[in-house]
């Protein structure tokens, strides 16, 4: 599986430029960083939580850092917010290998979450469905067309 079909389709019906980059079977935003030669603080990784009623959201930050669901509860209107496990979102994004969802929540009916650590980023670098392959595209199309919410809620 390579670029998800419906990531694919979003990009190209509105127009953006974007470079698909190729790199060897990785399955961690760590080991990803470091397959494609991309600074981890570059890589932008997706992650699902969910609340405690079963709703899922997106969580979008660099590689390196980590989500503080403590913070993440404060910053939203969420409550009991935990990591999802593989098992809960498996079957949420059909045209996506599992832990290589594309940071793209509105294609998903799931609310998205950015970092401020990537907020201020010309470019933004994730995967696009598959454990082989990522999108680079501008962060500020990416911001447009995902309209995400952007809060601190790393650990630091």
């Amino acid at each position: 599986m390579s670029i998800s079909k419906r990531v694919k389709k979003y990009l190209d019906q509105n127009d953006v430029k974007y470079a698909s980059i190729k790199h060897s079977k990785a399955y961690t935003a760590q080991e990803i960083a470091s397959s494609s030669h991309i600074p981890g603080k570059d890589l932008a990784k997706t992650v699902v939580l969910k609340d405690k009623n079963d709703e899922f959201v997106l969580a979008v930050l660099p590689a390196t850092d980590k989500v503080d669901l403590e913070e993440f509860e404060q910053l939203t209107d969420l409550e009991g917010v935990k990591l999802a496990n593989e098992n809960d979102f498996r079957d949420l994004f059909p045209d996506a290998r599992t832990g290589a969802m594309a940071p793209f929540g509105n294609l998903y009916d799931m609310p998205t979450y950015v970092s401020k650590n990537l907020d201020n980023n010309h470019m933004i670098t994730f995967n696009a469905g598959s454990h082989e392959e990522l999108i680079r595209m501008p962060y500020k199309k990416y911001k447009e067309l995902v309209q995400p919410k952007v809060h601190e809620f790393r650990i630091k």
